[in-house]
């Protein structure tokens, strides 16, 4: 089993390197870079600054799809609020918010003297129109904005809309950092610092943005015409395009070569083991808690994801302010494991180990898990299946765990994976008092929030339902040398662009 592993893993490695030209560095930090390629070869031409575009597909921020393309949008539309490094909530379009006693009635201000691109004033009925198209059938932020029922703009004062929620949430702001576009063509205007050529082969600096006092590193941005994806790997390793935002371990990731830099920055993207607490050997939770005890969290986030990632031992980002793992947590503890194995009698028991086939991260991660809990006493079958046939065996409850995989909002509302009715819940997990948890994590405001939070995962590290493994990061190439001073965020790979040179 060992050396099947050693070569499986040998097999990924290898895979990792074909997309940057050289084996991935050691580290990998949010927000700073990571050399990929030879350091000492300089680029072999000097370009100028040029993003792909792909001409066919929207623009539109809220409606659109394509990733290029929605990498534009960050230069181009701006939003009530934007989320830090931290998963903080900071207002840009905002200016103040009020909201009632019981969390479901917020009123916010808009900051003056902010135009569209056309001219068009920014005010709460334009704020409220573009909210209420992220929330309609077809956007993007459907799912995220489902719990509100209601946003309407003041008759009274011009600059205000108010929202209103069918449950609580103390920290809405954290869902609000969804471009603003006026109206629903494929280029609509933006108050970004960019606007788009007549002729669509630029992005150009506007005179009229409202944060003046902010000196953009270049007044223009080539756009470099794109219709495949074989294309724009091409352009980039080629030095025709300067920048691409990518998940370099999505199921489909793409290939890049060529010299070039990463900057990761910290996502919600979360991977996670899941037990079947219903049925089979995972129904007790001290045998949940024993298998947590053989995880080995970073050797998956640094072996297999390469450093695009950074290990966890919550449902939460360890950036995160509500990061509280207690003073026990079910850490990686082989010693721990091997009193619990006696003690359980679990020497020898059988597990069957889920995981979609078509994902080779997710893969290698759930082969190297397997290899852990066998070398503590397991046998584990690993069912590699495609992606159809691995959810119908967990709604089938065909597992004793499952390797999962999902996207958090940045306010880490956890209820779809771990509340009793929760759409993830697969493995059927219930706990008195987890579910009202949940809801006063979710009605709380920010500073409140830590109470509640602290009593579930308190909660959750004595139930084991799932164990943590690690959060994802995004990551931006750059060609060698060209930029730097890049502090990129989840949603916005051009936060704080004033602060970046451009070679």
């Amino acid at each position: 089993m060992k050396r099947i592993f050693c070569l499986l893993l040998s097999a990924l490695l290898l895979s990792l390197t074909a997309c940057g030209g050289e084996a991935p560095p050691a580290v990998s930090s949010a927000g700073s870079s990571s050399d990929v390629g030879h350091a000492e070869d300089p680029p072999q031409k000097a370009l100028p600054f040029t993003l792909a575009f792909y001409p066919e597909y929207s623009l539109h921020p809220v409606l659109g799809a394509n990733r290029a393309n929605m990498t534009l949008a960050s230069l181009l539309y701006e939003s009530l609020f934007t989320v830090d490094a931290s998963f903080q909530a900071q207002p840009l379009l905002c200016q103040s918010w009020t909201v009632s006693e019981d969390k479901l009635a917020w009123t916010f201000t808009l900051r003056a003297g902010v135009t569209f691109s056309d001219g068009t004033p920014f005010t709460g009925q334009t704020a409220a129109a573009a909210l209420d198209l992220a929330r309609s059938p077809g956007s993007r932020y459907q799912e995220r904005l489902a719990d509100i029922a209601a946003i309407a703009a003041s008759d009274e004062a011009p600059n205000q809309f108010t929202v209103t929620l069918r449950r609580a949430n103390g920290s809405l702001p954290l869902l609000l950092d969804i471009p603003i576009a006026l109206g629903r063509e494929d280029r609509p205007a933006g108050t970004g610092p960019y606007m788009l050529s007549e002729d669509g082969t630029a992005l150009t600096a506007r005179t009229d943005w409202w944060q003046r006092d902010k000196a953009l590193p270049v007044q223009s941005i080539l756009l470099r015409t794109v219709t495949r994806s074989d294309e724009l790997i091409y352009d980039f390793d080629s030095g025709d395009i300067s920048l691409v935002d990518v998940d370099l371990m999505a199921t489909n990731a793409m290939g890049y070569g060529g010299n070039y830099q990463t900057w990761d920055y910290p996502t919600t993207d979360f991977i996670y083991l899941g037990f079947n607490t219903r049925t089979g050997v995972c129904r007790t939770a001290n045998v949940r808690r024993a298998i947590s005890l053989a995880v080995d969290r970073d050797a998956v986030a640094t072996t297999v994801y390469a450093n695009h990632a950074i290990s966890t031992l919550l449902p939460v980002h360890p950036a995160s302010p509500l990061y509280q793992p207690g003073e026990e947590p079910l850490t990686y503890d082989p010693e721990g494991l091997a009193a619990q194995m006696e003690s359980l009698r679990l020497q020898g028991a059988e597990l069957v180990l889920l995981v979609n086939s078509e994902n080779v991260a997710k893969t290698s991660a759930a082969q190297l898990i397997a290899y852990q809990l066998e070398a503590a006493g397991f046998t584990v079958d690993l069912r590699q299946l495609p992606f159809e046939d691995y959810t119908a065996a967990l709604s089938a409850g065909n597992f004793d765990l499952y390797l999962g995989e999902t996207v958090f909002t940045a306010d880490f509302n956890l209820s779809s994976l771990l509340s009793s009715t929760g759409a993830l819940n697969y493995g059927g997990w219930w706990a008195e008092g987890a579910d009202s948890l949940l809801a006063a994590m979710q009605g709380a405001a920010p500073e409140e929030k830590s109470v509640p939070a602290g009593e579930f995962f308190a909660l959750l590290n004595e139930q084991a339902p799932i164990v943590p493994i690690l959060f994802k990061n995004g990551s931006v190439l750059t060609q060698w040398g060209q930029l730097s001073g890049l502090s990129p965020v989840r949603g916005n790979v051009f936060d704080q662009i004033e602060n970046w040179t451009v070679q």
